[in-house]
């Protein structure tokens, strides 16, 4: 089963010091956090799900919009047929994710549930 419409499921900020950042959003806005490690960190009670990414350096093009699929590859089928270039592809804890830039050089992510690409 393909998607017809992927719609915007997740949000990542890349963060410089996750101790100040999960300390940060905690204080001004309530959010609480799920650790997954040292660099990574799920909001929780922020409208729309999401997590601080840890970065070496500020992200250039700062949040991360992702998408989420059922199927993966027919995504990124779309995604380049449409004139998107992808930059990155990753296994992550639960799933498997790729990064792209949009015409425009936009960068978004589209994940899913199912399955590893390695």
């Amino acid at each position: 089963m393909t998607d017809t419409v992927l719609k915007i499921d997740y949000n990542e900020l890349p963060v410089t010091d996750m101790a100040a950042a999960k300390a940060f959003y905690a204080k001004a806005f309530g959010w609480t956090f799920l650790d997954y490690g040292p660099a990574y960190a799920a909001f929780e009670n922020a409208g729309i799900d999401g997590g601080l990414r840890l970065e070496d350096k500020p992200f250039p093009t700062g949040a991360l919009i992702l998408l989420r699929a059922e199927d993966i590859i027919d995504a990124e089928r779309r995604v380049e047929a449409a004139g998107g270039s992808i930059t990155l592809r990753e296994d992550y804890p639960g799933g498997r994710r790729f990064l792209f830039t949009d015409p425009s050089g936009n960068q978004l992510g589209i994940y899913s549930e199912h399955g590893k690409y390695g």
